[in-house]
């Protein structure tokens, strides 16, 4: 066999150790040597328990079953199939990731497993019915926030929604942002963008996907103790669905069954006080929004807002305007 033959044949038994071996499945040595004599290399018994030893002593964790007859295998990877199922639910369960993409990255994961377990994630795509984003210019705004924010310059774009026909319409007639980039959060199965606005020195957000002709701007980025102090997890705990109101504190009256929606909402470390045999008193910090208002609603009369009496109100006013819309 020639030098580059040699060299060959240790990748091709690389890879097909990788391609159709786990813990659960091994090739014989007549396997091993008939897989690699499809592959144009000839190769004898001992000369591949040397290459195996090889592999063994590179890092990969290639055993021997004692069945009959005797079998070998990767057994372990960088990625356990649980890790792999969990990253193929993740990528199909992205709002942000086209069908296209999703498929593109689930194909990409499944390199990383054996033929066999391949099949086990190929069983797991369940994307129908999900809404999935039409285009894929998140990626690419993504790339230039990032770099934007590497170089610590502002970022300009021009941001959409959709009217009553389903059409792009710009907003502010098409005027062009320039913020100072400070955090990217995915939330809800979107990409947003939490910006500092120097005319109303306060942060606010965007979607990724609805940014368009981002570019990064030759203005420095506005540096501040807010930006500096900026704490992204009480950020995301506050903003109920990254909608953006005043920051306030609320008190909350809490029944014992939907104790666990507040917790998955605000974390074990939200302040709770006993109050009566029905109820808790749960102390907390939210932004005053419609989203808000629609996260106490949809438990009915297991939680009530106690205080401020602002959002008490509001919360009424709220309630009226939806039943008024159907009068």
């Amino acid at each position: 066999m020639t030098e580059i033959g040699k060299r060959m044949k240790i990748l091709y038994l690389m890879r097909i150790f990788n391609e159709e071996t786990d813990e659960a499945v091994g090739l014989t040595m007549p396997q091993i040597i008939g897989r690699l004599s499809e592959m144009g290399i000839s190769a004898e018994r001992k000369a591949v328990y040397r290459d195996i030893e090889a592999l063994r002593q590179f890092g990969m964790d290639i055993r021997v079953f004692q069945r009959a007859p005797v079998e070998y295998a990767l057994v372990n990877r960088r990625f356990s199939l649980p890790e792999l199922l969990l990253m193929t639910d993740a990528v199909q369960s992205s709002r942000f990731l086209t069908k296209g993409k999703s498929e593109d990255l689930v194909r990409s994961i499944k390199t990383l497993a054996s033929k066999r377990e391949a099949k086990s994630l190929s069983k797991r795509m369940h994307v129908e019915g999900r809404i999935k984003m039409q285009n894929e210019s998140v990626y690419h705004n993504v790339d230039i926030i990032q770099e934007a924010l590497r170089l610590k310059r502002k970022v300009e774009f021009q941001y959409y929604k959709y009217d009553l026909e389903k059409n792009k319409k710009l907003q502010h007639d098409g005027m062009v942002y320039m913020e100072t980039p400070v955090q990217l959060i995915y939330s809800d199965g979107y990409y947003y963008l939490v910006v500092y606005n120097d005319k109303h020195t306060n942060f606010t957000n965007y979607r990724v996907d609805r940014m368009v002709e981002v570019r990064i701007s030759e203005e420095r980025a506005t540096r501040n103790a807010d930006i500096a102090t900026f704490d992204v997890t009480e950020y995301e705990s506050r903003a109920f669905g990254m909608y953006r109101g005043e920051a306030i504190s609320v008190d909350l009256l809490v029944k014992e069954d939907a104790m666990s929606g507040v917790i998955d909402r605000f974390g074990k470390d939200v302040q709770v006080t006993p109050y009566d045999d029905e109820h808790a008193k749960v102390h907390a910090v939210v932004m005053e929004s419609p989203v808000f208002y629609g996260w106490v609603a949809q438990y009915g009369d297991s939680i009530r807002i106690v205080q401020p009496k602002r959002l008490v109100d509001g919360y009424v006013d709220y309630l009226k305007g939806i039943i008024g819309s159907y009068e």
